[in-house]
């Protein structure tokens, strides 16, 4: 941060410059994340961490070797139906691809991304988490004490 010499009112007062204001400035001009393409590298990632040829996706899937090629450059918009084929052939849930992408999204826009289920969704959805951990730990103590 450089400090410079303002004059107000006939007061001279130092104010920063220089990083702060490049700071605001980036935030204006922040990249806009375009969802395909978060789509496709997700879908990338996941193939290539498998090990798989997009010919052997694109046969399980159906879907044309070209097409799924710029499906993952993030050159096409996939419909839902073709996302779930997409995921079917790679063995993925396609919750989990989704999840994926938006933590990626979430992170390119600043979004701090929680690292937990919140407690309504687990509520409504799935185990009461909270609660059998505390059961687990309440046993482990009590074991332990004798």
């Amino acid at each position: 941060m450089v400090k410079q010499p303002v004059s107000i009112n006939g007061v001279v007062r130092w104010r920063d410059v220089g990083l702060a204001q490049n700071a605001k400035h980036e935030q204006k001009e922040r990249k806009m994340v375009v969802l395909r393409h978060e789509i496709g590298d997700v879908l990338r990632d996941v193939r290539q961490r498998q090990g798989r040829t997009l010919r052997e996706v694109s046969h399980n899937a159906r879907v044309s070797l070209g097409y799924l090629s710029e499906v993952e450059r993030g050159q096409k918009e996939a419909s839902s139906e073709l996302l779930s084929s997409i995921c079917s052939a790679l063995e993925v849930p396609l919750s989990s691809m989704l999840r994926e992408v938006s933590d990626r999204l979430a992170v390119a826009e600043g979004v701090r991304v929680p690292d937990t289920v919140p407690q309504e969704f687990a509520a409504r959805y799935g185990r009461n988490l909270g609660d059998e951990l505390s059961e687990e730990l309440s046993k482990d103590l009590m074991s332990n004490a004798f």
